[in-house]
């Protein structure tokens, strides 16, 4: 891997993780645990559309890591992997089937994916079923925090083609 591709990485892990950081420092508003905007998706979201899978898978997993090391909290990591490996997957088969002028769709599918995964790594950690009961309300608050994220991502995406004179 050249040298500039790999700083341009490690500025997207040093983003999601800042970004990461940030957002873990606000207040969540909502009654029911796990549920928060997921600001740091934005970075995958680019990172998806924009470099190679295991650049990606990279920078979610760097970024995974070091934010739990980081909030101290190892459980975190456990379902941040566990969601965010979902997400990925799914976000790298939808790539081949929804554009980059779409790539909010797949974030969508993407916040749907990483909340499922957080659903079964939270079932098998806490031994209960009854944590099911959760997911109706995490998949609506997903597709709305996926909606967010991806448009953000194709800002993104969309400004720095421009500011690099990438043509669309």
């Amino acid at each position: 891997m050249k040298a500039k591709r790999l700083a341009e990485l490690g500025v997207l892990t040093a983003a999601a993780l800042i970004i990461f950081i940030i957002e873990s420092w606000i207040p969540y508003p909502f009654p029911i645990p796990g549920i928060k905007l997921g600001l740091a998706n934005i970075i995958t979201v680019y990172a998806v559309y924009q470099y190679r899978a295991f650049e990606a898978a990279a920078v979610l997993f760097v970024r995974i890591v070091l934010g739990a090391v980081f909030g101290g909290n190892l459980y975190a990591l456990i379902y941040s992997l566990a969601g965010g490996v979902l997400c990925l997957l799914g976000m790298l088969l939808l790539k081949k089937v929804i554009d980059e002028k779409h790539l909010w769709l797949a974030s969508v599918f993407g916040a749907v994916l990483h909340n499922t995964g957080q659903i079964i790594a939270a079932m098998i950690l806490l031994q209960t079923p009854a944590i099911i009961a959760y997911y109706p309300f995490l998949i609506v608050a997903g597709c709305l925090s996926g909606a967010f994220t991806g448009l953000c991502a194709q800002l993104v995406s969309k400004r720095l083609k421009k500011f690099y004179n990438i043509d669309e």
